[in-house]
């Protein structure tokens, strides 16, 4: 790939490209079963009257190719703001293009533009490729976390106590 890409913030014109691409990450990762996101659904909770998360895009001769998706969380221990990176796709043709990195270099400053505190995300243990891309570019595998996830009607069930 020659073209430059360009790195912006997602508009709500974006929405059916980004949500392709989140089904793109979605086989990769072999969680297909699990995506029910639409541009209708994804619309309110980046471009509403209270968004919640934020999304960059990298688009290359007009196309989009490879976004993230992230939002501000908070960390008692530094007590500061950070990001969250949700996810991050790179279509694999334009892997090894440097679009993984200069989308992860733009959250990073992002964060410190904002006074930010740490920028995190989670990689799939058997994502081994992905791992020693993030601890090239400086980020610490945290081996001793683990995610705890509840959703549906688990949720519900959760949330009953």
């Amino acid at each position: 790939m020659n073209a430059t890409p360009t790195l912006r913030p997602a508009t709500p014109a974006d929405l059916p490209a980004v949500v392709g691409l989140i089904t793109e990450l979605a086989v990769f990762e072999r969680l297909e079963h699990l995506v029910v996101v639409t541009p209708d659904s994804l619309r309110p909770h980046l471009f509403g009257d209270s968004p919640v998360a934020e999304c960059v895009v990298a688009e290359v001769e007009g196309t989009v190719v490879a976004f993230a998706l992230f939002f501000t969380n908070f960390s008692t221990f530094l007590s500061q703001p950070g990001l969250h990176l949700e996810d991050l796709y790179v279509q694999p043709a334009h892997r090894g293009t440097g679009l993984g990195k200069a989308l992860l270099s733009h959250l990073g400053a992002l964060a410190v533009a904002r006074g930010y505190g740490r920028l995190e995300w989670s990689v799939l243990d058997w994502n081994e490729r992905a791992i020693q891309f993030y601890q090239a570019m400086g980020a610490t595998v945290m081996p001793d976390w683990r995610i705890c996830r509840v959703t549906g009607p688990a949720l519900a069930a959760f949330a009953k106590g």
